[in-house]
């Protein structure tokens, strides 16, 4: 008799499992006992909540461009200087929040990059002249990746990292969803800057709780803890910076992070010209698909981690799986007769798309020794920020001259891409 591929068996796993998930008590799993097993550490509660604020301030964003341009008199080309400035300081947080980690700890770097949001959110409050305006979005995203960094590095070093990493992320996708509607709602009875005034007032219990509830120093290997707490430094900052460049599971990590975020923002960013310009979908239509694949990317993160574990699937056989998916689904889209084929490949592709950035942060613990661990993951996450940037452009650039249609071929490309790059990391991960 047949058997079906590993990869493929699990993805058959995966869909029925999370099929049978219910609120309530119905059936063979109960979602909420699936999603959060056992008693919830405050620290990672809060960490969660984080990830929300950090979600719904990501997810403001697009909703505030429209009135800011109106606001400042500025046309796109210009307002989008802003999103150059924003990623700046995130690369500059990533690249520097290892060294920070292991000089101060996690409650320290937490605590200034919340306070770093809370102060510039408050400065963009008061509607600062225009190059004010632009220039705090460099502190702006300086505060929001040391977060990132932070509550990354934090968790990465917990038991059952997998899954409370894909928790976390999940739960930025919560705050994305609810970020335009929250803003909209706003704007639709004051100025945008009480949207950063309701954001800034909302991150001060974080910093509050990032004070009390965090360890001074971040869980990890005891060695090097009680060498940091008796005030001997474990490496030089900028010599641990130099070994995670060399480290070639930091570099394959960083790789597969630059692909995987140029796949999810590439679809994401252009989806929608997709299914109307080649789909010929009603722009009603083509939202709410797009909208889809964005739950579907939340959804599979809260849900194929936690049944992974279930069905006792390894980290690396759980990652073929969803990169199995991601292809499948993308060559779906791309080939389907019918426009509502599509968009349900769609929403699979985002289910699938959704662990795998988490799940390669998770594994880091596994590719580095652990005083590395915070420093690789500021290299992982720059790398990302460069993808998520680099191959949506490109994207556009090679759609504007071929058409629109060509954005589904460049999504099976990249998922291609990522199997080349995940295959020598699985070496490395248990």
């Amino acid at each position: 008799m047949r058997r079906n591929p590993p990869a493929v068996g699990t993805i058959v796993t995966i869909i029925r499992q999370a099929g049978q998930a219910r609120f309530c008590g119905i059936g063979s799993l109960n979602l909420w006992s699936l999603l959060m097993r056992g008693p919830v550490r405050p620290p990672v509660l809060l960490s969660y909540v984080a990830f929300v604020l950090v979600g719904v301030s990501a997810g403001v964003s697009g909703v505030l461009l429209v009135p800011q341009m109106r606001d400042y008199g500025v046309d796109r080309a210009i307002i989008g200087i802003t999103f150059f400035t924003t990623s700046a300081g995130f690369v500059l947080a990533s690249l520097s929040s290892g060294a920070l980690i292991h000089r101060f700890g996690v409650r320290i770097v937490l605590t200034v990059g919340g306070i770093t949001y809370v102060l510039s959110a408050l400065y963009l409050a008061t509607r600062p002249p225009f190059v004010a305006f632009v220039l705090v979005q460099v502190i702006m995203g300086y505060g929001i990746g040391m977060l990132e960094s932070g509550l990354n590095a934090y968790l990465v070093a917990l038991p059952d990292a997998r899954t409370l990493l894909n928790r976390l992320h999940a739960f930025f996708g919560v705050g994305a969803l609810i970020g335009p509607a929250l803003a909209a709602w706003i704007t639709g009875f004051a100025s945008w800057p009480v949207v950063w005034l309701v954001l800034a007032v909302t991150c001060v219990p974080l910093v509050v709780g990032f004070l009390v509830a965090y360890p001074a120093l971040r869980p990890a290997d005891p060695a090097a803890d009680a060498t940091e707490t008796a005030g001997i430094p474990a490496a030089a900052e900028g010599s641990m910076m130099r070994a995670a460049l060399r480290d070639r599971g930091v570099l394959l990590g960083a790789a597969m992070l630059a692909v995987y975020v140029g796949i999810e923002l590439g679809v994401g960013n252009w989806a929608f010209s997709y299914l109307v310009q080649a789909r010929a979908l009603s722009g009603s239509l083509a939202g709410w698909s797009v909208s889809g694949y964005w739950l579907g990317l939340t959804v599979g993160r809260f849900l194929i981690s936690p049944i992974a574990v279930r069905i006792g699937a390894t980290t690396a056989r759980m990652m073929y799986a969803c990169l199995t998916g991601v292809t499948a689904a993308a060559v779906a889209a791309w080939l389907s007769p019918a426009a509502g084929l599509a968009t349900a490949s769609l929403v699979l592709l985002g289910f699938f798309l959704g662990p795998i950035f988490p799940t390669t942060i998770g594994a880091v613990a596994q590719l580095t020794p652990p005083r590395l661990t915070p420093t690789a993951i500021g290299v992982m996450n720059a790398a990302s920020l460069v993808g998520g940037a680099a191959l949506p452009w490109l994207a556009g650039t090679i759609a504007q001259s071929t058409g629109i249609w060509i954005i589904l071929p460049f999504a099976v490309a990249l998922a291609v891409l990522q199997f080349i790059v995940w295959s020598p990391l699985a070496r490395r991960v248990r």
